[in-house]
């Protein structure tokens, strides 16, 4: 099995990824302010028969932290450069939670170079549209100003299903004080962020899978969306927050490869 640990670069600055494996090409990317990491349980399991390629979004993990580029649009930018870096063909990206807007964004900008997207617990039009978001998004943006530690200790313990293990919790907080604070940029950007009336010209697969406890983004948006995107499908994964893949790996990456496997002979 091959594994590379290497850097790329795009768009002006270096971005880290870990390249696993082979066969068909997989791209995973993590959501706001975490890292590659966070898809360490579907790394393991893909990568015996597939590519398995995580990426450090620019500003996390072990990416460097240029002073600009934290909007959804730059970050979908960055990810269609790298698809180019690498020389990937037809890959299917995986998003979670923001970048689930990454690889729709991607998938509605260059369809001819993407073979399926698959958004994970994605809030898409959620953060700017749900009663009450914007001002939740205002009040999150000045406590991470005034005490991100204290602010992301009381925040990230939501994205997770009840019970989940401290060490887990613990573990993404310092993830995220590990990355620039100008990755709160993107929460800016999202507070404004409606696609909905674009999802109809998607023409690549779409498969969403969603976490039946997420308390970050309900059911009704993955939802909503599917019924937009032609031909597009909704998996639930039982018992799973809004962090789906590290709450029931099991469960997420059985319903993962289901999804993959439906999508086999797609454009």
């Amino acid at each position: 099995m091959a594994t590379a640990t290497a850097t790329a670069h795009v768009n002006g600055t270096s971005l880290h990824y870990e390249d696993h494996g082979a066969g068909r090409p997989l791209v995973f990317l993590h959501g706001w302010g975490t890292s590659g990491r966070v898809w360490d349980a579907q790394t393991a399991d893909l990568s015996r028969d597939h590519r398995v390629i995580t990426l450090d979004s620019r500003g996390c993990g072990r990416s460097a932290r240029p002073t600009t580029g934290y909007t959804i649009a730059d970050a979908t930018h960055d990810t269609l450069r790298f698809l180019e870096t690498l020389r990937l063909n037809a890959p299917v990206l995986i998003g979670s939670s923001i970048a689930g807007a990454f690889v729709l964004e991607a998938a509605l900008a260059a369809p001819q170079r993407i073979g399926a997207v698959i958004p994970v617990d994605a809030g898409v039009h959620h953060f700017a549209t749900a009663a009450g978001m914007r001002q939740a998004t205002a009040r999150i943006l000045s406590g991470l100003r005034a005490d991100r530690a204290a602010t992301l200790a009381g925040f990230v313990p939501h994205w997770y299903r009840p019970g989940a293990e401290p060490a887990l919790i613990d573990g993404t907080v310092r993830q995220l004080l590990h990355s620039t604070p100008l990755i709160d940029g993107l929460v800016t950007d999202q507070a404004a962020y409606d696609p909905r009336p674009r999802l109809p010209r998607i023409r690549v697969p779409v498969h969403f899978l969603h976490g039946e406890l997420d308390t970050e983004v309900p059911l009704s948006v993955p939802r909503e969306c599917a019924a937009l995107i032609p031909g597009a499908r909704l998996t639930v994964i039982e018992g799973a927050g809004h962090m789906s893949q590290q709450d029931h790996p099991e469960r997420f990456n059985a319903a993962l490869r289901a999804a993959l496997d439906d999508r086999t002979g797609a454009r």
